[in-house]
């Protein structure tokens, strides 16, 4: 699929910043969105995520929707079973309900560096 230099460069964006959430942190989609100066592009931020290789170097299973859960879509082919086992390989757990604490995980950047 061919993409514009702008949506490659928004991608590089989105790729760099996710690539620095810890292992046992997870950041939300509106959370990457508003860091990278977009704010209510959450959508967007999924797009990207999704063309990402589930063995990629960008740990894309650190990003969870707004409320703690994973976003779950038939087109991912069964990533989103494999998303889960990643993040409680990760030490993440997840309650009765299929979410898990964002105050607990929550990835809070240091914006000062």
């Amino acid at each position: 699929m061919k993409t514009s230099s702008h949506q490659s460069q928004l991608y590089k964006q989105i790729y760099d910043l996710v690539r620095q959430i810890p292992p046992g942190k997870v950041a939300t989609y509106g959370q990457i969105a508003e860091l990278i100066g977009r704010p209510r592009h959450a959508r967007q931020i999924g797009y990207a995520l999704y063309r990402v290789a589930p063995d990629s170097d960008i740990p894309w299973q650190r990003v969870v929707n707004a409320q703690g859960m994973i976003s779950h879509s038939p087109q991912r082919q069964g990533s989103d079973d494999l998303q889960r086992i990643l993040l409680e390989q990760e030490g993440i757990a997840f309650n009765h309900r299929d979410k898990l604490d964002l105050r607990r995980y929550r990835w809070q950047p240091d914006l000062l560096e």
